[in-house]
């Protein structure tokens, strides 16, 4: 496979989004990306406001912001519940 429609960043929210409790380690496996990479994205997703997350003992509970819009200038009007809604990865599932 040499290229996919979405990007990484795209591929970990909706990891996310499908279960909000998966590990960073989890959520790297399943993306195809390093634990540090998986860590990074997360991290540029919650300052841009499309997660947020709450410590549970040791762990971490995400939760996307639906109405988050995507940030291209010709998605702009799209908010991001609606691509993961799409993908079959609505949020909280």
């Amino acid at each position: 496979m040499s290229w996919t429609f979405f990007t990484n960043h795209a591929h970990v929210l909706v990891a996310i989004a499908g279960d909000p409790d998966l590990r960073l380690r989890e959520v790297a496996e399943k993306v195809g990306i390093t634990e540090r990479a998986a860590q990074r994205i997360v991290a540029e997703l919650e300052d841009a406001g499309y997660l947020s997350h709450e410590k549970i003992g040791r762990r971490n509970h995400y939760a996307v912001n639906p109405d988050t819009p995507l940030r291209h200038p010709l998605e702009d009007h799209v908010p991001i519940g609606e691509i993961l809604e799409t993908l079959g990865a609505g949020v909280g599932r």
